[in-house]
């Protein structure tokens, strides 16, 4: 009965479209349309399960119109780059649609195995393909350099496989897991293996973003320009650091707010950037000026803003230390970079910073200073 309702819904979702729409029955919005090709290659219509199996992606995909009206806010965002990189590389435009597949274009989505970002990178299979992956920096996160990365790997995928639909295979299960089951087999054909059950589904799963994208009207999606979101707008700086800097100080220097700054540079992991070299991207006019007001920031930084070093004692936890001192145990974690699973011994030297009354005075405990060093 469930079941039903949801065909039901969806089929008047279907006709509050456009004309097109109105006139369209499920079954013509879930039917392959004639000589569609994925990559360049013919998909082989003619085979019922194949058939059968792209209609279910395309009812999947359209029963949920909000996840589908998502994907083509954000389309005039990210794919424009795609496709403008797939044509420098000579690889075949389709594959943008890979990037809607696997994450609808949000950088923080991850999978339970631990896949994560635009295009579902493994920590290692990132770090194979030129990103960094640590403590401080995921730049699976990072769209154009986890688009670089993927467009590497989607190309030595090819040079293994010569099929795209092959490639996009190996790209969900595992070029090694793929391989093993042409093998076993022997049969080199992606619509003829049998494959994980999420594997046999996501060529098709490419074949319905496709139709839809391309075509949002005839499903009833009509979008005004201002209806989409835009490519985001920034400047490129290399900065310096010359200690570790919280980036609250690259926000107040680049005249913005901390949330912007992460927004831009989704790749930065925590509150701070480590000493060293660091390129970032800043608000759109930002960069003008930002090396200068940046070391002046920074000045400020070191002279103005009160501070206090505690060494732990015999018997302390971090949450009777942030107590002690009236601080969020949160805001102690992220001063001190610490892990809240890691136990802290006697004689560690905590950084601990007060809260501010109106006038911006240090409101230190007063049964607490004497446990603390300048």
């Amino acid at each position: 009965m469930k079941y039903l309702l949801k065909i039901m819904v969806l089929f008047c979702f279907i006709g509050m479209g456009s004309a097109p729409a109105l006139a369209m029955s499920l079954a013509d919005a879930a039917r392959p349309p004639d000589n569609m090709t994925l990559c360049g290659e013919s998909v082989p219509w003619q085979l019922d399960d194949v058939r059968e199996r792209f209609e279910l992606e395309m009812l999947v995909s359209l029963n949920n119109r909000a996840q589908v009206l998502l994907w083509l806010k954000r389309v005039p965002r990210y794919l424009p780059h795609i496709a403008a990189e797939l044509e420098k590389a000579g690889m075949p435009d389709d594959l943008k649609y890979l990037a809607i597949v696997e994450s609808a274009l949000r950088p923080h989505v991850g999978s339970p195995r631990g896949a994560l970002g635009y295009w579902q990178f493994m920590a290692q299979s990132a770090r194979n393909n030129g990103l960094t992956v640590d403590r401080f920096l995921d730049q699976r996160r990072d769209f154009y350099a986890s688009t670089q990365a993927a467009l590497q790997y989607l190309q030595s995928l090819y040079d293994q496989f010569g099929s795209w639909a092959l490639v996009l295979a190996a790209y969900n299960m595992g070029r090694n897991g793929l391989e093993a089951e042409i093998l076993e087999q022997n049969t080199r054909d992606y619509y003829t293996l049998y494959l994980p059950l999420e594997t046999q589904r996501f060529v098709f799963r490419m074949l319905a973003v496709k139709r839809i994208v391309s075509d949002p009207a005839t499903y009833g999606f009509e979008l005004a320009p201002e209806d989409t979101y835009p490519p985001h707008r920034f400047d490129t700086v290399t900065v310096n650091m010359p200690r570790e800097t919280p980036i609250r100080v690259v926000a107040a220097a680049a005249g913005t707010h901390f949330k912007k700054i992460k927004d831009l540079n989704p790749a930065l992991r925590g509150h701070y950037l480590q000493a060293g070299a660091h390129t970032l991207r800043l608000p759109e006019g930002a960069a003008d000026g930002f090396a200068e007001r940046f070391l002046s920031f920074v000045a400020q930084e070191a002279h103005n803003r009160p501070q206090r070093i505690y060494v732990v004692q015999a018997g302390d936890s971090l949450s009777v230390i942030a107590d002690r001192f009236n601080v969020p145990l949160p805001a102690l974690l992220i001063w001190n970079r610490i892990d809240l699973n890691r136990p802290i011994h006697p004689g560690e030297r905590l950084v601990i910073f007060p809260r501010l009354d109106d006038a911006g005075q240090a409101l230190w405990p007063d049964d607490a200073l004497e446990e603390m060093d300048d």
